[in-house]
């Protein structure tokens, strides 16, 4: 088997749940490759590991059967970035906070190893957002898991987002930026600023206004069939635009769309585990101290 690996830097107490992981993949043969900056920071916490090999940029990763992400949800929105249409089958563990997307803790990481080889696992396929532009401004990295968002930049200014669908005009959002987000990214940005918990499976985008002048703007859910264009003005010339953790500067003469991507991002899901549960465990529904 082989699995690539990115993650970041993990306190000291899940050092051994660590060591304990790399110590399983040694015993069962499996080929590794570490990104170059978790290669470093395993160096630096003496993780002992048999020798493998390292990768730089996305296209220097192996044809692996997995690709474990150690870290939080933003360092699994890296992993999706770097595996990109190759739908390499992501294994999320979870060292850093909240982990609606890396579910699987360090204690459990072990036995999840198990389960890759024994074939107790499914596969949870999300969709992907698409930006489309006249520039490229993200290098051709142009999708992400969880949100597109345009916000405002150098002024204390609110931003008019001009927003369409399929051509036709829905609104002009006073604000200080727009998201559109994918399910996933449902109980990320966009669940903060007032946007609806969405199930994974739902085929829907979620246009969500942040802090808009308007107090009767709402988020609104529509189909992901739908391509979204902006046109942008206000005060300032430049506006920041965003796709997950990724942003960049561009002036208001760019013109912006987003759609479904043609691919998805795969995730691996063990048996039991549940997105309701997670969703109850993350929120602290039904937490209640007269309980």
């Amino acid at each position: 088997m082989k699995i690539a690996i990115h993650g970041k830097n993990f306190k000291e107490p899940t050092k051994p749940f660590v060591q304990e992981m790399f110590d399983e993949m040694a015993n069962r043969g499996v080929e590794m490759q570490i990104s170059e900056p978790f290669n470093a920071v395993l160096d630096e916490a003496g993780i002992l590991r048999k020798p493998s090999a390292t990768y730089r940029h996305p296209r220097e990763i192996f044809d692996a059967n997995f690709f474990f992400s150690l870290g939080g949800d933003g360092t699994l929105l890296e992993t999706v970035t770097g595996v990109g249409a190759r739908e390499i089958p992501i294994v999320g563990i979870n060292t850093g906070r909240l982990g609606f997307l890396a579910t699987i803790s360090p204690p459990q990481a072990k036995a999840a190893i198990h389960s890759l080889f024994s074939g107790y696992y499914t596969f949870d396929d999300r969709s992907l957002i698409s930006l489309e532009s006249d520039q490229d401004v993200f290098g051709g990295l142009n999708f992400g898991l969880n949100e597109f968002t345009i916000t405002k930049r150098d002024t204390s200014s609110m931003i008019v987002v001009h927003t369409y669908i399929d051509g036709e005009y829905l609104n002009s959002y006073w604000a200080d930026g727009l998201i559109v987000s994918t399910p996933t990214g449902s109980t990320g940005y966009s669940l903060s600023c007032g946007g609806p918990v969405v199930l994974p499976q739902s085929s829907n985008f979620i246009i969500a206004p942040i802090s808009p002048h308007n107090l009767n703007v709402r988020p609104l859910v529509v189909s992901d069939t739908s391509i979204i264009s902006f046109e942008i003005e206000g005060r300032g010339k430049n506006y920041l635009i965003s796709l997950d953790s990724r942003s960049k500067v561009v002036d208001q003469t760019i013109q912006l769309a987003v759609k479904k991507e043609q691919f998805k991002t795969r995730l691996v899901k063990l048996n039991g585990d549940n997105f309701l549960d997670t969703l109850r465990s993350k929120l602290n529904w039904g937490v209640d101290r007269r309980n």
